[in-house]
């Protein structure tokens, strides 16, 4: 009897050490907007990531805890690997409301969309290259070669990114449209330029920065592409549709302070508006 009892005791041992380890993560910012001639506002946002690891398999949760009617889930993924082959399910649909984003260019994302889906990976002895085939059927080869990193599907999308005599470049072609983008630091101010034309700089070191964008405008594009299957955005694997917007200037100052938080300031010459942003990570 003694001997089934220690028994139990060290199966119980071992099982509570194989349990998942839980990691808790988050951030919490408030904002005030004096939203330039209109009526100023302020607006407060807070996230929580969880995430559970057991051997080599992660779970990784998204929640939105500053709703009225109380925590959202924003992202539910799963990775795991299986000896050469890594699995990555994406379990929850982001795009299950139409948005409308703002970066030099809008993108609509219909409420009929669907970004859920599976990616399996195989660590392929081809040389460096990574194959991985999504749960569409669309075949992804990548890898990187004397520092350059390539991207090439069947989707038709292919990217190539590394850096040349201290330059970093990044080309995309999608479906035969290329985009591209530029970066270096001169005198210490670091410089991008993109083939959209927005430039941006730079300047200061971690924790007190100011960033200086130039944003061009975006000329509207009402159907966008049509896709090839059902799969991410309403035209399925093809472009989003855009929406017009004029070019505009932006200045954001950012400095850490010693109580943990991050204060940030930006002027947006769009809406001649100034935000004020105060922000802590944990």
């Amino acid at each position: 009897m003694k001997k089934l009892i220690a028994l139990f005791a060290v199966t119980t041992v071992v099982s509570t050490s194989a349990m998942a380890a839980i990691a808790l993560s988050g951030t919490a910012s408030v904002s005030y907007d004096d939203n330039g001639t209109a009526p100023s506002g302020t607006s407060y946002d807070a996230d929580l990531s969880i995430v559970g690891t057991a051997g080599t398999t992660t779970v990784t949760i998204g929640m939105d805890v500053d709703g009225t009617t109380g925590p959202a889930t924003t992202g539910v993924d799963m990775a795991t690997t299986i000896g050469p082959v890594t699995i990555a399910a994406d379990m929850f649909n982001e795009l299950s409301q139409a948005t409308t984003e703002v970066a030099g260019g809008q993108r609509f994302e219909g409420s009929a969309a669907d970004d859920t889906g599976v990616t399996i990976s195989v660590d392929a002895p081809i040389g460096d290259a990574t194959v991985a085939v999504d749960d569409t059927g669309v075949l992804t080869v990548s890898g990187t070669w004397s520092g350059i990193t390539m991207t090439s599907s069947t989707g038709d999308l292919t990217t190539v990114a590394g850096s040349i005599a201290g330059m970093d470049v990044s080309v995309t072609n999608d479906g035969g449209a290329t985009t591209w983008s530029l970066g270096t630091t001169v005198s210490g101010v670091a410089l991008t330029l993109a083939s959209s034309q927005k430039v941006t700089a730079t300047f200061g070191l971690a924790g007190n920065t100011m960033v200086v964008s130039s944003i061009p405008a975006v000329t509207a594009n009402a159907t966008g592409k049509a896709g090839a299957s059902t799969g991410i955005g309403v035209d399925g694997y093809g472009t989003f549709p855009t929406a017009s917007a004029a070019s505009y200037a932006s200045v954001a100052i950012s400095r850490s302070l010693t109580s943990g938080a991050t204060l940030a300031a930006t002027y947006s010459s769009k809406d001649d508006s100034l935000t004020l942003k105060a922000s802590v990570a944990f």
